[in-house]
């Protein structure tokens, strides 16, 4: 059965092989995604597994030997995160640090390829000067968190490096990573995983559906000599398995022909090493059985009608329309994430990722419900207002049939709404929490924590800051010993920009840098009174320095080496307000990045599944279509008939899905942060609209097939 199977697939000439090409080229494209979008996700985790090494858990693992000093600190360099990693053995049996040969000793240092890069490209008083001592080599990719990160272990004695802020004692490296928050990880892939699935998913099973109607009579004719339908399923299943079996071994050859390109691509931020777009077992099995045994269970499905009767093919009935329910799972969706406005929301991050991402998952899946309800009501809305042949003719159909007119665009609705969530989430939190503006009073501000320092070292800050071109005022602040949130300051020493102290007062308790939590800098804020003499005032610890610049990135430097090395034991390093917010935002536009990609991916898949869609049903209609243009039909009239047809239930499910996923960001942001939505900027919509114009011409593209495939001989011939 299995060679009359293959025989059978390859007897039809020209067609057959055609039909045979284009399945195989679209299990590869699908195949090559899939193990893409797999090695995708095993590359989040492998990223954020070497994040959390770099602060281990000290009570994870352990062993007989001396324990090793490790605490981690955080730097800044021209708004880059740099991990400074202090580590001192206590003995002979310390443990090393993973990637570096040995533990290095007081005065020695390891930096990551990037961070020599920097290293060697910055004037030492800029960066090199935080870092002194002999530089020992490069560390390993195995504690890095990808090729561009930078990263710095530095040795120092036992006595000081047990001071440091967080330092933890360590009897093994390697096998105490915290446990990564798996629960959140998996939820926000398996929602990107699923907007790129579906369209792949999709994409393959119109490619196995090509030409479904000249098969199923085949087939028809195959069962009124007395083939069994078991037997007409097994043929089906072979034919489409031969063909997805060869184009899944080429999917294969695509993803790692590309592997290293991908691993280039910065899609979460920070590029990935090519090692860590890797596949497990269960996800090469999934791709190399589950895309062919899928492909032959869609054409098995496929038909049904056939193995009715041998007959079955010639009764065809309008199918029922879809019912209004379809849209319960949507409106179910909506209310779960809107409930959480009002209502109490889990405390921990897990507990709230399972609750929202869940309520997306369902909104997802209701759109996907819903989808043939709307392209049901956009076709009759066409129809009432049809004026033209054409017009009548493609709603007509879209309304009999909204099922099919939905199946090939579905993915374009996933895409869509995934990427409008994504777009809206990011866009807001970036706005909300995004770096200082260039050129602003906070952006040419630079703080460190003193860290209760002793009134002595008020001296030397103001000797090492006073000689930078670009420093323009240095202010000293201190303790307050009755309100730990505020810091003392005399009224004279606060500069204008900062504000000033109200009326009468000499000693003012100002916001730690001179910025209150997510506010900005303010020339009018009157600063409240402080309890405490001008007298008393130096002989309090230092608890923060504020230094203010012209914003060159050559005095922030500067002085941000002089604060360093002047206040060794920092756990930030001093930073200017936009330092964190910066990384964090270039942490979501990488996301936003993944997203962008997503969409384009899904949108350029549903295009190819709108265009074998279009095709399929050209060469299914030639017969109709021939009989329209005898009948007097102008070829044009058949063009927009077919474009029709396909466009309008893409714009329309293009508009719902943007606007739902622009309404559940909001639900989310709302809920979860108290944001209000930020608009998408022109970037969003233009990567929607040169989507969708693809997918248009994509579809415009077929359209000269019409008139080749419609002639009289046709209407003759079948």
């Amino acid at each position: 059965m299995i060679g009359f199977g293959l025989r059978l697939a390859v007897s039809g000439g020209r067609e057959a092989i055609t039909r045979l090409v284009v399945i195989a080229a679209a299990v590869a494209v699908g195949a090559g995604l899939l193990l893409a979008t797999f090695a995708g996700v095993n590359a989040v985790n492998a990223q954020l597994t070497r994040v959390a090494s770099l602060y281990p858990d000290p009570s994870a693992g352990g062993s007989d030997a001396d324990p090793l000093w490790w605490t981690s600190r955080e730097d800044y360099f021209h708004g880059s995160l740099i991990t400074r990693v202090d580590v001192a053995a206590t003995g002979a049996s310390s443990p090393t640090p993973v990637g570096i040969p040995r533990t290095p000793g007081e005065g020695e240092f390891y930096a990551s390829p990037a961070m020599q890069r920097l290293l060697a490209a910055t004037a030492p008083d800029q960066l090199g000067a935080r870092y002194p001592g002999r530089d020992l080599g490069t560390i390993g990719d195995a504690a890095l968190t990808s090729p561009d990160s930078l990263v710095v272990i530095i040795g120092g004695a036992a006595d000081q490096v047990g001071k440091l802020p967080h330092a933890v004692r360590l009897t093994s490296t390697g096998d105490n990573t915290p446990a990564l928050p798996e629960t959140v990880v998996d939820l926000i892939m398996s929602v990107i995983v699923a907007g790129l699935l579906f369209p792949v998913l999709i994409f393959i099973g119109t490619a196995t559906r090509l030409s479904a109607a000249r098969r199923e009579q085949r087939f028809a004719a195959m069962r009124l000599v007395g083939a069994t339908p078991r037997q007409i399923s097994v043929i089906a299943a072979i034919e489409a398995a031969a063909a997805a079996l060869a184009g899944t071994a080429l999917g294969f050859v695509l993803f790692f022909l590309f592997r290293g390109s991908l691993a280039a691509v910065p899609f979460t931020g920070d590029p990935f090493f090519p090692s860590d777009l890797s596949l497990g077992v269960l996800n090469v099995l999934l791709v190399a059985v589950g895309v062919p045994a899928g492909a032959a269970v869609a054409a098995a499905v496929s038909l049904h009608r056939v193995r009715v009767s041998p007959l079955g093919v010639t009764r065809r009935a309008t199918p029922r329309a879809p019912r209004w329910y379809r849209l319960l799972p949507l409106l179910l969706g909506l209310a779960e994430l809107a409930f959480f406005l009002v209502g109490p929301k889990p405390e921990t991050s897990d507990g709230q990722a399972a609750v929202f991402l869940p309520g997306l998952l369902l909104v997802m899946t209701g759109l996907l419900l819903a989808g043939p309800l709307l392209t049901m009501a956009g076709a009759r809305l066409m129809a009432r207002r049809a004026t033209r042949p054409a017009t009548l003719i493609a709603a007509r159909r879209l309304a009999d049939n909204p099922k099919a007119g939905f199946r090939a665009i579905s993915g374009i609705m996933l895409a869509l709404f995934i990427t409008s969530v994504a777009t809206g989430v990011i866009t807001s939190i970036v706005a909300n929490r995004g770096p200082a503006v260039v050129g602003s009073i906070e952006a040419a501000t630079l703080s460190v924590n003193a860290n209760d320092s002793p009134p002595t070292v008020a001296g030397p800050v103001l000797a090492g800051l006073r000689p930078i071109r670009g420093v323009s005022s240095t202010t000293i602040l201190r303790k307050n010993p009755v309100k730990y949130a505020d810091a003392l300051v005399a009224c004279a020493d606060i500069p204008a920009v900062y504000g000033r102290c109200e009326a009468g007062a000499t000693v003012a308790a100002v916001a730690s840098g001179f910025v209150p939590y997510r506010q900005t800098v303010e020339s009018s804020r009157v600063w409240p009174a402080a309890p405490v003499s001008v007298d008393a005032l130096p002989q309090l610890p230092v608890e923060s320095v504020v230094v203010g610049t012209d914003g060159s990135a050559d005095a922030i430097e500067k002085a941000r080496t002089v604060l360093e090395l002047t206040f060794p034991a920092y756990y930030v390093g001093a930073n200017v307000p936009g330092d964190f917010e910066s990384e964090f935002a270039n942490t979501l536009r990488g996301w936003q990045q993944l997203a962008n990609v997503t969409i384009i991916a899904s949108l350029a898949l549903a295009g190819c599944s709108l265009a074998v869609s279009v095709v399929g049903g050209l060469v299914e209609r030639k017969r109709p279509f021939s009989l329209l243009r005898l009948s007097g039909a102008p070829v044009r009239v058949l063009r927009r008939v077919v474009a029709l047809e396909s466009a309008v239930p893409m714009l329309t499910v293009a508009v719902v899905a943007v606007g739902i996923g622009l309404l559940a960001a909001q639900l989310f942001l709302g809920a979860q942060m108290h944001y209000t939505l930020e608009p998408p900027g022109a970037e969003f919509y233009l990567v929607v609209g040169a989507g969708l114009a693809v997918c248009l011409a994509v579809i415009a593209s077929t359209l000269p097939l019409l008139e080749r495939i419609t002639g009289p001989e046709t209407a003759r011939s079948e």
